[in-house]
């Protein structure tokens, strides 16, 4: 059911005061009537005063207290934080891209650094690291442990443009060994779309990586010229893009919404949380087609792009369910330069449905381990497993009935796709060597490739599956003396070839090139044209959602 939300307001580009930068409101003053001492506040201080004065031994109070901070916030929820004025200006960085480093989004979890993202055409994207990684030793020291906080592992991983950091990766397809990765820094990519090109002579596809600041803009200038090229619909991949500014996001779907359509609404707390965002019917784009590609990484801003256009029945949702990041977040500062990040509303789709998963206070560690649950329970690979909560129906504005449980469920699942998959394939990755070899080849044979100056032209003079397959065999050999087994090579034979194909052809044409070449025969892509050709996404009245609750 709806709440009752007391405040709504027509969509504008600048909704509330202060930025939303993936769910995060940026404050810049301390809520009113925060300078009266409470009895909890004097206990605190009283508390501290008498370990100063009489401990046994000396202690540093300001730094118990600095320490005692995160663990109070990590009490709350897994996206309130408190942030030491040492990691401040690193952290407001990473929010606007504005630095230099090996390109991943990582957290701390147990003690180990995991990596959450690796931005696309970013220093560690091309050698090879994989969201899911654990970087257990940086330049040869154990980055493990209270002696690794945040601010050191920010400070180590960014540097100067050209340097190399050296990174040993675990990772779960190779349990038994680290995994060396030499990274040179460099400026991390700030555009936001991967690839925007004519799939078909009617259909164009875009794909974002996340909500920037500057996203709007280039997603509409995308839209305006696949439109002049012929594109009557578009699909818009948002698979893999953890979220950014929520103003965008809205900006995005009003481009598609007509006027007085919800977008997104805010609950929280206290009067002055809540919001409902609705379309201001001024889009260029309310009569297209359109479907929205998702997967378990899609989060935050991808959520509400998504659950706006499948609420309002405007278009297609596949793919799988999404991350379930809906907490709102404002960023206070503190006296000391430090600042707090606490969440105060969460995010409802239109229909009314939560994007928030479910999680458990102070419980950090299972929230994270979530997407590795999925898998273990099956979800990525059988609609029949994914967890849905039917204790309470929405509705869409067609009246379908849609479920909780947290994320976007799409209407139509399509499942990772394992074909391909064996010991040969995961060595060849784990070491890197299917980017390494493609970089090689397109740079000895630039010359040649760049010639037709598109991708469809550059993959026909690319050889013949069969040699180019063992051209790569022979250098995974030479290079890193992974055993040529042909039974597990055969296995993988169209995997490699068709990645081979597409890191050969970023390297030459870019990104745009990479995500044509694996759009030839990837599965969700060749879903949502099916849809589209049987006329599914001019009047998306699909079946209600049907996946078992178990």
């Amino acid at each position: 059911m709806q709440p009752n939300f007391r405040k709504t307001s027509t969509w504008m580009p600048l909704i509330v005061a202060g930025s939303l930068v993936g769910g995060i409101y940026l404050g810049r003053i301390l809520p009113s009537g925060t300078a009266t001492s409470t009895p909890s506040q004097h206990k605190i201080a009283e508390m501290m005063d008498i370990i100063s004065t009489l401990y046994v031994d000396e202690v540093d109070t300001d730094s118990l207290l600095e320490e005692s901070m995160s663990d109070i916030m990590a009490k709350l929820d897994p996206h309130s934080v408190y942030i030491p004025a040492s990691d401040l200006q690193a952290v407001n960085e990473e929010l606007e891209g504005s630095f230099s480093g090996i390109g991943v989004s990582f957290t701390i979890m147990a003690d180990t650094i995991t990596v959450n993202e690796v931005i696309s055409g970013g220093p560690a994207e091309r050698v090879g690291l994989m969201p899911g990684d654990r970087i257990v030793t940086i330049d040869d020291s154990v980055a493990i442990g209270d002696a690794w906080p945040q601010n050191r592992i920010l400070s180590t991983l960014r540097g100067m443009k050209g340097s190399t950091v050296k990174l040993g990766i675990k990772r779960s397809s190779a349990p038994d060994r680290l995994l060396p990765f030499a990274v040179v820094r460099d400026d991390i990519p700030v555009t936001s779309l991967d690839a925007s090109y004519m799939i078909d002579p009617t259909t164009g596809f875009i794909r974002v990586n996340k909500f920037g600041r500057n996203t709007y803009d280039e997603f509409f200038t995308a839209l305006s010229l696949l439109s002049n090229q012929g594109a009557q619909r578009f699909i818009i991949d948002l698979r893999g893009n953890t979220g950014g500014f929520l103003e965008v996001a809205n900006m995005m779907a009003n481009e598609f919404l007509p006027a007085g359509a919800t977008i997104v609404s805010m609950h929280g707390r206290s009067a002055d949380s809540d919001n409902i965002i609705r379309a201001n019917g001024h889009g260029s784009f309310q009569n297209a087609e359109i479907v929205v590609l998702l997967d378990e990484y899609s989060a935050s801003s991808s959520e509400i792009f998504a659950g706006a256009i499948q609420d309002n029945d405007r278009g297609l949702v596949v793919g799988r369910r999404s991350f379930g990041k809906g907490l709102v977040q404002r960023q206070l500062p503190l006296a000391d330069s430090s600042a707090v990040r606490i969440t105060t509303a969460r995010y409802y789709t239109p229909s009314g449905r939560c994007i928030q998963k479910r999680y458990t206070r102070g419980d950090a560690e299972s929230y994270e381990l979530d997407i590795y649950d999925r898998l273990n329970h099956g979800e990525s690979l059988s609609a029949d497993s994914i967890k849905l909560d039917k204790s309470v129906t929405f509705h869409t504005t067609t009246g379908r009935e849609v479920y909780g449980g947290g994320g976007i469920m799409p209407d139509l699942f399509v499942p990772v796709d394992t074909t391909g998959y064996s010991k040969y394939y995961f060595n060849v990755v784990n070491a890197g060597l299917l980017q390494k070899f493609a970089f090689n080849y397109a740079d000895a044979a630039r010359e040649t490739l760049s010639e037709p100056g598109n991708t469809m032209g550059l993959l026909s003079r690319l050889p013949s599956d069969s040699d180019l397959l063992s051209a790569f065999v022979s250098y995974a050999w030479r290079e890193a003396k992974v055993p040529t087994q042909w039974y597990y090579i055969n296995i993988s034979r169209d995997l490699i070839v068709k990645q081979l194909k597409a890191l050969i052809a970023r390297d030459i044409v870019g990104l745009n090139g990479y995500y044509e070449a694996m759009n030839l025969t990837d599965p969700t892509v060749a879903r949502a044209l099916k849809e589209m050709e049987a006329g599914n996404t001019k009047a998306p009245i699909m079946p209600t959602q049907t996946y078992d609750n178990e």
